[in-house]
């Protein structure tokens, strides 16, 4: 399934590496807080949404980079696509809020 050439692939994985990147931060900087409590500090805090953000990338960042290294340039365009609308919720979220 992950040897797979298809721009839906790669925007599904796009999607869901920073999800997955987003719960490794959580589990590595917050682990002593509840979900919940970790929610709370988000919304008080906004600040750091748009930086979580940037790290959560980060994991797309891998994806992309495995996705290129393996010729499957139609995966790694919708990883790719996947990243710019995160970076874009990522300023909109340093900006206005």
């Amino acid at each position: 399934m992950l040897q797979k050439d298809n721009l839906i692939f790669g925007l599904v994985l796009g999607f869901l590496a920073p999800v997955l990147g987003f719960a490794a931060y959580y589990l590595v900087k917050f682990r002593l807080f509840t979900v919940k409590e970790f929610f709370e500090v988000l919304i008080m805090q906004k600040s750091l949404i748009s930086g979580i953000i940037s790290i959560c990338l980060f994991s797309n960042a891998v994806v992309f980079t495995l996705y290129i290294n393996k010729h499957k340039d139609k995966t790694a365009t919708g990883i790719f696509i996947a990243t710019c609308i995160y970076a874009i919720i990522a300023l909109a979220f340093k900006w206005f809020v």
